[in-house]
């Protein structure tokens, strides 16, 4: 099992042949951030699902009070870098809302069920976000 830098690093050398489908057929991506302190990358191997062709993924750092670096750094700069298998591109991020978070959360603990466990130990709510191409 892939995590990680080790995921990421794997993910990449492969264009996802070895990371894309992590457990059962669980998808992942590789998102790059840019650091809100450093203005270095940051990559993170991250589960997602396709909605109107833009990967959706979920802040939850396994329930955690906080969110996670990566959702901090892209409420600073939205601007990210996205690979999915062999396609990169560039989109920008955006904290999905009402409605559409609800349909995008059933979908995703659809693929990855512990995200309603996770949603269960924290108060904050756990953001979803769209991953737009530009």
């Amino acid at each position: 099992m892939l995590f990680g830098d080790e995921h990421v690093r794997r993910y990449e050398e492969t264009d996802g042949e070895v990371g894309h489908d992590w457990q059962d057929g669980v998808p992942t991506l590789v998102l790059t951030t840019k650091g809100r302190k450093t203005g270095q990358d940051r990559k993170f191997a991250l589960i997602y699902q396709e909605d109107d062709g833009n990967p959706v993924i979920v802040a939850s750092k396994g329930g955690a009070e906080n969110h996670p670096g990566w959702y901090l750094n892209l409420q600073d700069n939205p601007e990210v870098r996205v690979q999915v298998r062999a396609d990169k591109f560039a989109a920008r991020a955006r904290t999905a809302t009402g409605e559409e978070r609800a349909r995008l959360w059933d979908k995703l603990a659809a693929v990855w069920p512990a995200y309603n466990d996770y949603q269960k130990k924290t108060d904050r709510e756990i953001p979803v976000v769209v991953l737009e191409r530009v």
